[in-house]
Parts: C-alpha cells; sequence; structure tokens
C-alpha cells in the first residue's frame, strides 16, 4: 500500500516471506499461553507468516531504500529474492536509489546490499549504524551473513554514531535495544510522520500488551522501553506505523480505548 506523508511518498517492497512457530519466538513473561489472546493472527498450525522486505522513500531528487529484505535465499523457512523486482513495478531501477538506510544488521534486512560481492544498487550511498557494524561485522558475535554482504561495500557504506537527516523529511533515530545500533527512521512532511520501525516490532500484538518478548532481542529491557515508548508517542502524535515483519507490510495507528492498547491498519 503506498503512502503519503504530506510530499513525500513511502512504498512497500516485498522481497519474500519467512515463516516461525509464534510461541517459540514470542512469548510474555509468567504467561503460559499469551497467543490464545490473538490467535487472528496465527496460521492454523500456530506459525506466523513474516513478511520480508523494506520501504522505498521517494523525497524530493531521493530516493531512499530502508533496508533490502533477505536477498535471493531460501532455507526452508525464509525466503526472498523478489525485491528488485518489487521496485521494477513502481518503475524504480537499481540505479534510481540514491541512498540505503539500514535499521539493523539481522540477515533479513541486508540481503540486497550486495549479490555475488557486488553492490545491487550502484548509486547509492549506503549507511548503518557504527555500534551494528562493531557487533556483528568486526566484534566477537560477528555473523558471516553481515560481513558477506557489508564488506565489498568498502568505502561505499558510511558508519553514523549519531541521528542525523538521510534526506529532506527522513531522520535517522538511534533506538538501541532490539540490536546496539538499532535506528528507526522518522518520515515527516505536511504536518504528517511515519515511523519506519525496523524490528522494534515483530508482530503487532506486542503493542497491545507491554511485555512481550522477542528471542533475537540483544537487550530484552532496552528494546521493551523503546517500544513501548513509540508506541505511546505514536498513539498521542497520530503517527503511522510501519515494520517489515507486520501483515501485508501496511502502516497503521496505534490506538488507546478504555486503557487498552491496539494496532489497526490503515
Amino acid at each position: 500500500m503506498r503512502v503519503k506523508i504530506g510530499d513525500i511518498q513511502v512504498l512497500p517492497v516485498w522481497d519474500g516471506v519467512g515463516v516461525e512457530v509464534a510461541a517459540d519466538i514470542l512469548s510474555r513473561p509468567g504467561v503460559e499461553d499469551p497467543w490464545t489472546c490473538h490467535t487472528e493472527h496465527l496460521e492454523a498450525d500456530g506459525t506466523l507468516r513474516l513478511p520480508l522486505g523494506g520501504f522505498c522513500v521517494r523525497t524530493g531528487e531521493r530516493t531512499v531504500l530502508v533496508d533490502t529484505g533477505v536477498g535471493a535465499f531460501d532455507d526452508g523457512r525464509y525466503t526472498g529474492g523478489d525485491l528488485l523486482s518489487s521496485l521494477a513495478d513502481y518503475g524504480i531501477t537499481p540505479a534510481d536509489v540514491t541512498d540505503v538506510v539500514l535499521t539493523h544488521l539481522h540477515f533479513d534486512h541486508i540481503g540486497w546490499v550486495t549479490h555475488n560481492g557486488a553492490a545491487v544498487f550502484p548509486q547509492a550511498t549506503y549507511r548503518a549504524h557504527r555500534a551494528d557494524w562493531e557487533y556483528f561485522v568486526t566484534g566477537d558475535n560477528a555473523q558471516p551473513s553481515a560481513v558477506d554482504k557489508l564488506t565489498p561495500l568498502g568505502t561505499r557504506l558510511e558508519l553514523f554514531d549519531a541521528d542525523f537527516t538521510v534526506a529532506p523529511g527522513v531522520d535517522a533515530r538511534h533506538v538501541p535495544g532490539h540490536t546496539p545500533g538499532s535506528t528507526v527512521y522518522v518520515v515527516s512532511s505536511g504536518g504528517r510522520r511515519a515511523v519506519l520501525l525496523g524490528d522494534v516490532v515483530h508482530s503487532v500484538v506486542q503493542f497491545s500488551e507491554r511485555d512481550w518478548e522477542v528471542v533475537w532481542d540483544v537487550d530484552p529491557a532496552a528494546a521493551s522501553a523503546v517500544r513501548n515508548r513509540i508506541a505511546d508517542q505514536a498513539a498521542d502524535r497520530d503517527d503511522l506505523l510501519v515494520a517489515a515483519h507486520f501483515p501485508g507490510m501496511r502502516f497503521g495507528r496505534v490506538v488507546v480505548g478504555d486503557g487498552d492498547r491496539r494496532f489497526v491498519a490503515v
């Protein structure tokens, strides 16, 4: 679904899908079966189907790609390969992309950064948070997927360690928790705002009860605090929110009523 934020266009870019057993990845401390209240989000076998992809932001003369999906990849649970054709459906070629910015460096967000050792977006400047680079690429927890995908970029990859403006109306905000360098991108124009969440949230149920935990958070307490702060602020400001793993990659709002909080897709 294309979304307009003032003069800025935000396009979901599909790459593929991942399948996970919901109870294996998302839980609530002390709650035996928290999914009994959210069965509408599950497949009949108790799995979650997680869209994989990113978002293309068109602002002025800039075409900014936020995350790049899982890439030409298939391990039986995660399957990608459609991101470039999804961009083509919008009339966007790899050479049209001026900026590639990454929310974090997990494998399902960096898949089309490079392919066969070459940059996929030949005119783009690539950016990632330095804390994630040091964690996933050069540190003791280095992940082969991140090393293989990112090191071929060489000097084309710029590392940042402070919040900054990517392009007119697109701002990077560091929100550590899911990963040390986890970053959201705030799109604002004409008095409206949308927040591209990366993996601050994996399922819309995490906006309902405050204590959901996901197995991939490096710092669960910090990740929970970030998630709840963003949700509360979005409810107050009427911001649009979206994450690549939300059903249909659809935007929505956080609505509060009678003390309960929930996500409503638009």
